[in-house]
């Protein structure tokens, strides 16, 4: 988890800063804003839709309310007028001639029916038919004849069994008798009081068509409305309205192609037995909620445009200020690694930003000042000290020569082997190939193998020392072996371990030596199994280890930690574990990509 921080954070590191601040505006400002507004867009369509939706239902139900009352008002006066017992009276009697009609017509007929029609204005006539013969036909009363009986309204009547019903039909128009015109009227048979049934009497109070016709065409914002009798015939719609002079019969609804399931919206009129069938079908056109829709987007969008240019405009300001001062930080400090001690001429401002140009200026002021006044001095100090110790090494290689101490060494190694002394012959053998080694090592890197080969000889040799005391292990993968790593970077290690560790206890010593590769790293461990060091004691070696100005103890261990550094930077990794008792371990891992291998 640790390593993938790791690489996320250089990642990150590596983006250019115009790039991240494009990413930062886009993916922190722009598309929370994008999203927000979908999913505002999203919740208002549903809100918009579901109103829409009630409004609909509203609608419908509010129209079908209406027609329905017009039709219950109808049904109410019909009822009424079918218990009038006065008015049963009158049209069973038998009048000798038409003034007796007329007498009783003006005492007691004229105003019997029209009475109702001023409280309910949806009535357009009341007609009561009979067939008694003695009364004079016209206005409100007539007599049953065969004109009657041959026309529409009666053949439904006829046709019904029930005593009271809803009907729809078309009549000759009374003023044009070349036009036909729709009604819709409520037909009841008077037979409520038996004593007066001498006569065949029906009445008939039709509708005002208008009334309806305005209740549909007063909903046709929301909805196209067909008013649709038992039979699916077509009475009324807000496209066809109820036109005098239509010849043709009544049209069968269909269900339009154009319109979807959950386009159409359909309720009964109610639940009465005459209005049985009869229903009331709305067709939704979609242009309101369209429009709704249309009015919610682009208010959405204006806003959403409006918050994106305020947000644009203050994090273009916010970051021009950073970007602009950080570039030209950064363009001095590459001038600084030039010799140009250039300083940041601006107004830094107070924020962090400009506390960190202020502290270049002051360091550019200052570095450039101790390399005015400091630097010859120094360089001149260097050169002496070289001198100095280039004059020790010749003198110190005069006075013992190579061949001298080799010549030397091979010639007790001859007296060794001649004695059969085998343990001091191999070791003298280790001791030669040793020195020889170091005195022939040029390079300043080498091979992990040529440092294990080296170490291997130190190690016999320390062997040969301490006998049965001391024993070392190498554990050293094959894939290893070819990446080369700056020489003697393990033996000051091994040879600390022998030193402090091994030398400390009673017991067998023990120096393991390991090396292998995982995850794009070469990592080296040289571990003891000796005293060991307390937790207060291992900060002291750690802090001396890391610290430049530091002597005294560790100088092997700080030598090969500051050569690491000096080659590989921070990307090298070095530990220290120990613990009393147990031992110490000291392990450093180094990136293979900055390996070189043969």
């Amino acid at each position: 988890m640790p390593e993938r921080l790791s690489k996320l954070r250089r990642i990150v590191n590596d983006i250019p800063l115009n790039y991240k601040f494009l990413l930062v505006f886009f993916i922190g400002v722009l598309l929370p804003i994008i999203l927000m507004n979908l999913l505002f867009m999203n919740r208002m369509s549903y809100l918009i839709m579901s109103r829409e939706e009630q409004n609909l239902e509203i609608s419908l139900e509010r129209a079908r309310k209406d027609i329905h009352d017009y039709l219950d008002g109808g049904m109410a006066v019909s009822h009424a007028l079918s218990r009038d017992r006065t008015l049963y009276e009158m049209l069973d009697q038998v009048y000798e001639d038409q003034l007796d009609f007329y007498v009783a017509f003006d005492e007691q007929l004229r105003h019997r029916v029209t009475s109702y029609m001023p409280v309910n204005n949806q009535i357009q006539r009341i007609t009561i038919f009979t067939d008694n013969s003695s009364i004079v036909s016209g206005g409100n009363y007539q007599v049953i004849n065969e004109e009657v009986m041959n026309s529409d309204w009666y053949k439904l009547w006829k046709t019904s069994d029930e005593r009271v019903m809803v009907a729809a039909y078309q009549a000759t128009d009374s003023s044009d008798k070349s036009y036909t015109s729709p009604y819709l009227s409520v037909i009841e048979k008077m037979d409520y009081i038996d004593h007066f049934d001498s006569y065949e009497k029906l009445l008939r109070i039709d509708i005002d068509l208008s009334k309806i016709y305005d209740v549909i065409v007063r909903e046709k914002d929301y909805l196209n409305l067909y008013l649709v009798n038992e039979h699916n015939q077509i009475i009324m719609s807000s496209d066809t309205g109820y036109q005098r002079g239509r010849l043709e019969p009544y049209p069968v609804f269909e269900m339009p192609r154009q319109y979807n399931e959950e386009d159409i919206h359909m309720v009964s009129i109610g639940t009465a037995k005459y209005v049985k069938g009869w229903r009331l079908i709305g067709l939704a056109e979609g242009t309101r909620i369209t429009k709704a829709m249309l009015d919610m987007r682009l208010f959405i969008g204006m806003m959403a445009a409006a918050v994106t240019l305020t947000a644009t405009l203050f994090i273009y300001v916010m970051l021009r200020s950073y970007n602009y001062r950080v570039k030209r930080l950064s363009r001095h400090m590459q001038k600084v690694s030039n010799e140009k001690f250039d300083l940041i001429r601006i107004d830094e401002g107070r924020d962090e930003i400009g506390g960190l140009i202020r502290n270049f200026n002051r360091m550019t002021t200052k570095i450039n000042s101790l390399i005015n006044n400091v630097y010859k001095l120094e360089i001149q100090k260097k050169n002496l000290e070289m001198e100095r110790v280039r004059a020790e090494l010749n003198f110190m290689q005069s006075q013992m020569n190579p061949h001298f101490l080799f010549n030397t060494l091979n010639a007790i190694l001859v007296v060794c082997t001649k004695n059969n002394y085998s343990d001091v012959t191999d070791i003298i053998k280790s001791l030669s190939k040793l020195l020889r080694r170091l005195l022939s090592w040029k390079e300043d890197v080498v091979t992990l193998e040529e440092e294990i080969t080296f170490i291997e000889m130190y190690l016999k040799i320390e062997k040969f020392r301490f006998r049965e005391k001391f024993d070392y292990q190498f554990k050293i993968e094959e894939e290893a072996l070819p990446y080369k790593i700056p020489k003697m970077s393990i033996q000051p290690l091994v040879e600390n371990a022998c030193k402090h560790g091994i030398q400390m206890i009673d017991g067998l010593g023990l120096v393991r030596i390991s090396a292998k590769v995982r995850e794009g790293r070469l990592r080296i461990v040289i571990a003891d199994n000796g005293k060991g060091m307390e937790a207060a004691k291992l900060r002291e070696v750690i802090l001396a280890v890391r610290n430049e100005n530091s002597s005294g103890t560790s100088i092997g261990i700080r030598n090969v930690y500051r050569r690491l550094v000096l080659y590989y930077d921070d990307q090298v990794r070095f530990d220290i574990v120990s613990q009393p008792g147990l031992g110490t371990e000291i392990s450093y891992e180094i990136p293979l990509k900055l390996l070189e291998r043969i």
